[in-house]
């Protein structure tokens, strides 16, 4: 069993920088973070593969780094020039499933979950 365990969220002003990280994440197939807004569905925002491929949604491409250290199991989303509309929990998450590999940017093929951080970027 794979436990996730997020850290980093918190409040910052629009255009500032947060760094998020992801504890016990082991190298899977492939690995990403999500996020969800009040009141829309989770959605992705950046996913690497155990290859090191990096795929990313167009609203955070430029701004957010998706990046892991195997020596530490840790997986992170560094994020630049916040905006408002990035508000939401973000998960952290994990799959052995390679569904992962062509259903790009979905949390279905995700079988493993972290409790998720809160991000609020205020304007």
């Amino acid at each position: 069993q794979v436990q996730l365990v997020e850290s980093g969220g918190g409040s910052v002003q629009a255009g500032g920088s947060l760094r998020l990280s992801c504890e016990n994440a082991h190298s899977s197939v492939c690995m990403g973070w999500f996020r969800q807004a009040p009141g829309k569905e989770r959605e992705g925002v950046a996913t690497i593969g155990r290859d090191g491929l990096t795929r990313y949604a167009d609203s955070v491409k430029g701004r957010f780094t998706i990046s892991r250290d195997s020596a530490k199991d840790t997986l992170y989303l560094q994020m630049n020039s916040l905006k408002p509309e990035d508000t939401g929990t973000y998960y952290c998450a994990a799959t052995s499933n390679r569904a992962c590999l062509w259903e790009v940017l979905a949390p279905g093929p995700y079988n493993y979950w972290g409790q998720g951080t809160q991000v609020t970027v205020s304007s």
